[in-house]
Parts: structure tokens; C-alpha cells; sequence
């Protein structure tokens, strides 16, 4: 995992410093600086606009009384869209772009929907409200030998 997070905040930021100075070569300078500016502003403008999109659709959901996880999945990514968009650079303003249009954030949320439940599967699984697995051991809940926290105050 120190790996995986050293190179992210190593080559990354090496990548996008190279690219930047390869359009700024290209373009000019003052011509870069106002592109990563643009790309700022539209960024936390969208992210603005989309989250409180998915705001709205998260309480009409509770409301129902149903449970939002597509619409928390959805805030998440467009938070994380939002905090790409404002990093300098043209790699993480194509993340962030790509997050914020809702065809790809969908196959993104896809894609993390996968992965969360390959993780379930292979580390702790709950069957049937009374066993609970992973890869140690197994236990048997007895539904007599626990009682919720809340009947206590009772």
C-alpha cells in the first residue's frame, strides 16, 4: 500500500509538472495560467451545480424512506471531482471532468461497486443474520444471547 501511495503523490505530480510546462511551451505561459485558472473555476462551479443536484435527489430519496447509497456514492465522486478539479494540471482536470459527467461517473460507480463487493466476499460476509465469516474463523450468534443497546433505557 506505501508503494501504491508513493507513487501516486510522486509520478502523478511529476507527470502533471511535465505536462504543464510541455502546454505552457506550446501555448505561453499567460495562456496556461488563465487554462488552469478556467479549469479551477469551471471545476468548482460544476461540482457546485451537480452536488447540489445530488443533495436534492439524496432528500427526496430519505424522504421516501428509502436508502440513498447511489446518491452518497454520487457525492462522493463529485467531491472528489471537485478537489481533482482545483489541483493544477491536466491529468487530474480529465479525472475530475470525467467524474463530473454522469455517463462515466456510472461506469465509475460500476466499476466501485465491483470492487466493494469482491471485498464482502473474500473478507467478512454476513449470511442469514446469524453467522458471520471471514477468513479466520466462523461464529454462531445465538439471537438469545444479544439484545440491541436501546433496550436497556427501557
Amino acid at each position: 500500500m506505501f508503494i501504491k501511495l508513493f507513487l501516486i503523490f510522486t509520478l502523478i505530480p511529476i507527470t502533471e509538472l511535465a505536462l504543464l510546462i510541455e502546454v505552457g511551451r506550446i501555448i505561453g505561459l499567460k495562456a496556461t495560467i488563465l487554462l488552469i485558472l478556467f479549469t479551477g473555476f469551471m471545476g468548482a462551479f460544476l461540482a457546485r451545480q451537480q452536488g447540489l443536484q445530488v443533495l436534492e435527489r439524496l432528500q427526496q430519496t430519505v424522504r421516501r424512506g428509502e436508502y440513498p447509497a447511489e446518491h452518497l456514492l454520487d457525492g462522493l465522486l463529485i467531491f472528489i471531482a471537485g478537489a481533482v478539479l482545483l489541483t493544477p494540471g491536466v491529468i487530474t482536470d480529465l479525472f475530475g471532468f470525467l467524474l463530473l459527467f454522469p455517463p462515466s461517473r456510472f461506469m465509475v460507480k460500476q466499476f466501485l461497486r465491483a470492487k466493494i463487493q469482491k471485498w464482502i466476499d473474500s473478507k467478512t460476509v454476513v449470511k442469514d443474520n446469524s453467522t458471520i465469516k471471514d477468513d479466520r474463523t466462523t461464529i454462531e450468534i445465538d439471537r438469545n444471547e444479544y439484545y440491541h443497546l436501546d433496550d436497556d433505557k427501557e
